[in-house]
């Protein structure tokens, strides 16, 4: 490969060194802060030798490589007369964003570390409503109860929730801002507010409002108090700054949330929601064809975060939120898609991964599926997003409704019950086999993806057994909150959701690259398997910081040698996914299979067999 002529060509597609205000990488991808995207002419990119694919997220544009990452890099920096001094940090500067990007980058970060766990009580509560429904338990039983709290509690306390993550976003002490969200949801405080009688803040009335499950109100409150902390930080010596900055905050920001910030938010809460209601209630198959259509353009470009606190306002205000049952007939569109590309293609590894991805969008993951399958081929994108439009314009029609919030997928079935349901069912049908109809007859070429082949060295290749880097749960790749890993588009593998601190190399080797951010690392094995190890999600950003480096570069390794320690509590607590991948970079030379195995220290094998021509 010709690393030089990639990257003056890279350089001349992305708009020239003009056109580039910063540009690093990390283990995969060549990362670009550029001034005009509409100038980079992405399409020529994708079609170069050793580009895998572009991506375009948290305002960055991100050509990924893979391994050789570094090789393209170097001269391109070069080339380009670029600084790459310290430009990881630049990663989270936001400065040269809008005040649009920087909203959407600011509802992310606010809940994507607890959308899991609030998906998972949302299903629950979907649960139980069925399991009353049915009959199987009654609410006043014990059972009901305990389970009701374990869902129910979640979106209670949810005000807390977001006080925490809102906090790290806006750099304000997370636990004033938890204390202060505490206090809105304050049983006692709560009932005074409510009653008849209400309270005042010196002489001043209360609005009597109800903050418990809502999301608006604290949101600005942190907001606010991330202007009132620094000014009293400064007001303070630094030896008592620790204590009377919290004090402070927390005697200034609970009476000024109750009396002006939380009745504001509660009334921009309302004014959406009425707002959604009136649309909906005005056209709901117009509604139910446009989300339908159109939501997984919304993922593609990120602007899908802005619709969360809309729908949570609704459930909190209304009781219930009519764009989430519609939301998942998109979804299974995309996986209808998938599927009918599954029964099309005769290319073997886009059927294996198409196939894959049907599993996955059902279960309301649909990066994997459209950044390696629907959007990759065009036409499927295309053909679900009719399909889609057609199934949520039934599911509107029908007036369906959701009870609780959680993701969009067929697990959340049970939080449809009631209003609509019908109508959702025949919508989720409809969807998913318009899809895979449209898909197989419209939307993939028999021929097989040109790039697609078999690496030069298969004939040096040998069967090889891959153990696990880091003891964990074994969770799928496409499952991780990466598109680019979870679309495999750099190669099978596997995640894990560590439990240690140590990543051992799982095969005998050699180690082919170090990344001076120490957050991944190369191997290539003695039977030729080429591997990354890439620890987190993001990681970069970190700059080294929580990585210690065991090996040297081109140093030679035993399976089950230590070769890197990372501070997985430390980095879990600084914001990012601690999730390890392992991904196979030349997977087109095998056939991969994933054994679990219960002898010896693990529970778990990778086997890669050569593919011969």
């Amino acid at each position: 490969m010709d690393y030089e002529n990639l990257a003056r060509t890279i350089l001349k597609n992305v708009g020239g060194k003009e056109n580039i205000n910063a540009a690093w990488h990390c283990a995969t991808r060549l990362r670009f802060k550029l001034k005009n995207e509409d100038i980079a002419q992405t399409q020529d990119i994708e079609n170069l030798d050793g580009v895998v694919t572009v991506v375009k997220s948290a305002g960055q544009y991100q050509v990924v490589i893979g391994n050789a990452v570094a090789k393209v890099f170097d001269p391109l920096a070069r080339l380009a007369n670029l600084d790459t001094e310290d430009k990881p940090a630049t990663e989270n500067k936001q400065s040269n964003d809008t005040i649009i990007n920087r909203f959407i980058g600011f509802i992310s970060g606010v809940f994507t570390p607890f959308l899991g766990a609030m998906a998972g009580a949302g299903v629950l509560k979907g649960l139980l409503a069925l399991f009353v429904a049915t009959g199987w338990l009654q609410t006043t039983s014990g059972t009901y109860q305990i389970w009701y709290a374990a869902g129910d509690g979640f979106f209670y306390f949810l005000p807390m929730m977001l006080a925490f993550t809102a906090a790290k976003r806006l750099n304000v002490n997370q636990f004033v801002a938890v204390a202060l969200a505490a206090a809105l949801v304050y049983p006692t405080l709560a009932t005074a507010i409510s009653s008849s009688k209400g309270i005042d803040f010196f002489g001043i009335p209360v609005v009597p409002t109800t903050y418990s499950s809502s999301v608006i109100p604290i949101l600005l409150a942190v907001w606010v108090l991330s202007y009132i902390e620094p000014v009293l930080d400064k007001i303070f010596p630094e030896a008592v700054r620790n204590i009377l900055t919290p004090l402070a905050a927390l005697m200034i920001m609970t009476p000024l949330t109750l009396l002006v910030v939380g009745p504001l938010g509660t009334s921009v809460g309302t004014i959406l929601s009425n707002g959604v209601s009136a649309i909906y209630n005005f056209a709901p198959f117009v509604a139910g064809a446009i989300m339908g259509a159109f939501w997984q353009v919304f993922v593609i470009f990120g602007v899908h975060w802005t619709f969360v606190p809309v729908m949570m306002n609704n459930i909190a205000k209304l009781g219930y939120d009519p764009l989430l049952p519609i939301l998942s007939v998109a979804v299974i569109s995309q996986a209808g898609a998938a599927l009918g590309v599954f029964l099309k293609t005769k290319d073997p590894k886009m059927k294996s991964l198409a196939g894959s991805s049907v599993l996955t969008a059902v279960l309301g993951i649909t990066e994997p599926t459209i950044y390696g399958v629907t959007l990759k081929l065009k036409k499927p994108f295309i053909c679900a997003s009719i399909a889609g439009a057609i199934g949520g314009a039934i599911a509107g029609a029908g007036g369906a409704h959701a009870s609780s919030f959680t993701l969009p997928s067929l697990l959340a079935l049970p939080t449809y019950l009631g209003n609509g349901f019908v109508s959702v069912i025949i919508g989720l049908v409809v969807a998913f086999t318009l899809g895979t109809i449209l898909t197989y007859l419209f939307g993939v070429s028999n021929d097989r993806n040109a790039k697609s082949t078999i690496v030069n060295n298969e004939n040096s290749l040998k069967t090889e057994t891959i153990l696990p880097p880091v003891s964990g749960t074994i969770i799928p790749l496409t499952s991780v909150k990466d598109e680019v890993f979870a679309s495999e588009a750099m190669g099978q593998g596997i995640a894990i959701v560590p439990d240690s601190d140590v990543i051992v190399a799982p095969v005998n080797g050699t180690i082919s690259a170090i990344y001076p951010t120490k957050h991944a690392i190369g191997i290539i094995s003695e039977k030729g398997a080429e591997i990354l190890i890439h620890i987190g999600i993001d990681t970069v950003a970190l700059k080294g910081k929580y990585f210690e480096q065991l090996v040297e570069q081109n140093q030679k390794i035993k399976q089950g040698d230590p070769i890197l320690k990372f501070d997985r509590n430390a980095i879990k607590n600084a914001g990012y996914d601690t999730s390890i991948m392992l991904i196979i970079t030349n997977t087109a030379a095998y056939q991969i299979e994933e054994t679990l195995e219960t002898k010896a220290d693990h529970n778990w094998l990778l086997t890669l067999t050569p593919v011969t021509k």
